[in-house]
């Protein structure tokens, strides 16, 4: 889609559709009522008979409208002004545009309100834009119904508001979260750790960034007992995938961001088998890796002050002939021996040795995103990704960076008391809890084992990293949950200790 800003009036762009919204109790002010002037008062009359009320994401389309050059006007709404922010636009946008694609139209014009028209919000409306036009159907053969937007223009923003560059912002972070998602989209029968590390290395290729893919004998030789206990009921091979940023002027001695995405690519639970009901979106299971490679692609061409690692260690989860057991002893990178209780908690096992290797290749801060376990949807549903941290300052970092991307996280507790429920009697910890209750806390003091003394973040993205149904905003399937995040927090990374 070619975005681009237009400085004629908004009565003279002549799009298949004009977009613009309204406010929930003041549906006909500023440039609304300008257009309800040309209208003779349409749009009053639908605001007082009811029709067009401002609640949010209401939809009023008006064909042919008198007075503009567009062949329709739509006007969607915003709900309560006071509650109108970033992340309200960048859905509304997208809404607007998935509205408008089922009815043909290809191109359309984004009509900012008169207080709104700032480069943040040309950036969120391109995002949102960009979101929404993408579908999960790689593998239909009819396409007819859901055929791309050709172009969107952005009018209402002034030659002096740095909309150009923010709409060039808002693409790279939209395609970011847009590869994260085409990958974690993808059938584990058509993507393996395999095919994820090419895909990985061909996008590190493309994009300027370093890359390096340790195959089996590799991660052996590493002696990633956790991340092989996992893989070794596979006939698919485990991969790990690096891929680094270097800023052009590095400052020695300065910090370096490591970003660890759980990338199992189908977890059927291994011996601890999980239900049928629901195992196809198992694929899902590696959308924290996903995550992490969309992020690096958008931060090779954001280019942050600081270097970024990002560590992503895949393999599937299978039950054959050589599958780990319960009660299995296994021995991480870092030394620690792990009694496995479980083989449907092994998320944890491949994020344990991932954040050790992140660390010995020199990260001094780490965030790591996981679909790590049921309870988080129990706890927060799919509304908030669970966030867990070791150090205050750099939790708060991550957790602004989240409210200024539109994405939802709240903070849960890692009291000492915890530690307890992973402690083992045969082995230094157990992958499972030895209590009832509190499993994605027990899981996060699972990892924290080997993290050590680095501030370190953990995202349970499990409830959040898909949707089962289609929203008004965005198709149904992989979310991309977290990239938007990670991005804004590389951007303005500082060395909290």
């Amino acid at each position: 889609m070619k975005i681009i800003t237009e400085s004629r009036p908004a009565n003279a762009i002549g799009a298949q559709a004009l977009i613009s919204y309204v406010f929930e109790g003041d549906p006909i002010s500023g440039r609304i009522a300008e257009f309800d002037q040309e209208k003779g008062g349409l749009l009053k009359r639908l605001a007082t008979g009811g029709e067009l009320t401002g609640k949010m994401l209401e939809m009023t389309l008006i064909h042919a409208p008198a007075g503009l050059k567009a062949e329709r006007l739509l006007l969607v709404g915003a709900g309560k002004k006071e509650k109108f922010g970033a992340a309200e636009l960048r859905r509304l946008a997208g809404a607007a545009l998935r509205h408008l694609k089922t009815r043909g139209v290809k191109r359309v014009a984004f009509l900012a309100r008169e207080s709104e028209a700032t480069s943040a919000a040309a950036q969120s409306v391109t995002e949102g834009l960009l979101l929404a036009d993408f579908e999960g159907d790689t593998y239909k053969t009819n396409k007819k119904n859901n055929e791309p937007i050709e172009w969107a223009t952005l009018a209402g923003w002034d030659a002096n508001s740095g909309a150009g560059e923010a709409i060039e912002r808002g693409r790279i972070v939209a395609e970011g979260q847009n590869f994260a998602r085409e990958l974690a989209n993808e059938p584990s029968n058509k993507l393996t750790p395999t095919v994820l590390a090419n895909r990985a290395a061909e996008m590190a290729r493309e994009m300027g960034l370093a890359c390096e893919i340790l195959d089996e004998k590799r991660i052996a030789e590493l002696k990633m007992g956790a991340l092989l206990s996992v893989a070794q009921g596979s006939v698919e091979p485990p991969r790990v995938i690096a891929i680094t940023y270097t800023p052009a002027n590095p400052i020695p001695g300065a910090p370096v961001l490591g970003l660890v995405g759980k990338a199992v690519t189908f977890d059927t639970g291994g011996i601890s088998i999980k239900p049928a009901a629901d195992m196809d979106k198992m694929k899902f299971d590696m959308s924290g890796g996903a995550a992490m490679i969309g992020v690096m692609r958008a931060l090779a061409k954001l280019k942050p002050s600081v270097k970024v690692i990002a560590i992503v260690p895949s393999t599937e989860n299978m039950p054959g002939g050589r599958a780990q057991k319960p009660g299995d002893i296994q021995i991480a990178m870092s030394g620690k021996s792990i009694e496995v209780l479980n083989t449907d908690a092994e998320g944890r096992l491949i994020l344990a040795d991932g954040i050790t290797y992140a660390r010995s290749l020199g990260c001094t801060h780490l965030v790591d995103a996981a679909t790590l376990t049921g309870a988080i949807v129990v706890a927060l549903a799919g509304i908030n990704s669970g966030v867990f941290g070791t150090n205050q300052a750099f939790t708060d970092r991550l957790l602004a960076s989240a409210r200024s991307a539109g994405e939802k996280m709240w903070p849960l507790p890692m009291d000492d008391e915890y530690r307890e429920m992973v402690k083992g009697s045969v082995a230094d910890i157990q992958n499972i809890s030895n209590g009832k209750g509190g499993g994605s806390i027990t899981g996060a003091m699972f990892i924290r084992e080997f993290v050590d003394d680095v501030p370190w973040v953990h995202l349970d993205i499990a409830g959040t990293a898909w949707y089962d149904d289609a929203k008004p905003w965005m198709a149904k399937g992989a979310t991309g949950v977290a990239v938007r995040t990670l991005i804004d927090l590389a951007m303005n990374f500082t060395s909290e200790k």
